[in-house]
């Protein structure tokens, strides 16, 4: 056998997964179950941060890690760790992979909280923004909402095998994204209307970050897609 033409083997090990919680002290009528997922690079800890001051802390938070990790920089005593869904020469694996985390998570807390598929939202932003519509698209009864931010259309979205999805969809895109130029991102709305019933676009200012201060578009949503003070501003002193 030559070192050009090795065989390809697989295997499949346990991986400890991990998310980050919040849960309100006194959970009310309008609060709802998040599961928010991270960027390239990024990590649960920021994610949480960043959707709590989006959404309001009166929702039930759960920010997921990825399941791959890095470093921010160069190995080093002082090197940060950071975490990415995968690429694109594993996306079987990667998609197999980010299903399975997000259907155990929202089992988990569904159990923990009373909270069912209706009154979960869907969050990502940047890499996990089109697995999280594969995932919609393929389990279309298990959210009831998804937010997508600064992230991309899959491009095989359009065929056939994702099913019809009747969860709302709100994509924000920036326009002067790094990643997403505004004549890619222009197509978006239709793209995501050839499976999805209702879709909500943005282009907002700004280069490819975390948009925390759109409340004044998101809240709203939240209020139209599932009422009942899901989209309420924080309290004045905050």
């Amino acid at each position: 056998m030559s070192l050009d033409s090795p065989e390809s083997q697989t295997y499949t090990a346990t991986l400890d997964c991990r998310y980050l919680l919040h849960a309100p002290t006194s959970p009310e009528a309008g609060t709802l179950l998040v599961l928010a997922l991270h960027g390239y690079g990024s990590n649960p800890d920021a994610m949480l941060r960043l959707t709590g001051l989006l959404l309001g802390e009166h929702h039930v938070i759960a920010a997921l890690q990825a399941p791959n990790q890095h470093y921010q920089a160069a190995p080093g005593a002082n090197a940060a760790a950071a975490y990415n869904w995968g690429v694109r020469d594993h996306r079987a694996t990667s998609l197999r992979l980010h299903h399975d985390m997000v259907q155990e998570v929202a089992k988990r807390l569904h159990g923990r909280f009373g909270i069912g598929p209706k009154r979960t939202l869907l969050v990502g932003f940047s890499q996990p923004v089109g697995l999280n519509y594969r995932f919609v698209g393929t389990h279309p009864d298990a959210v009831g909402a998804l937010i997508g931010i600064c992230g991309g259309v899959p491009r095989d979205w359009e065929e056939e095998k994702y099913q019809p999805i009747d969860a709302p969809i709100l994509h924000i895109s920036r326009d002067q994204d790094e990643f997403y130029p505004n004549d890619l991102v222009a197509d978006f709305p239709r793209k995501l209307r050839r499976h999805a019933k209702d879709v909500e676009f943005h282009l907002i200012p700004g280069q490819h970050r975390f948009p925390s201060k759109a409340g004044g578009i998101v809240r709203p949503w939240m209020e139209r897609v599932f009422g009942g003070g899901a989209g309420k501003s924080p309290d004045p002193g905050n």
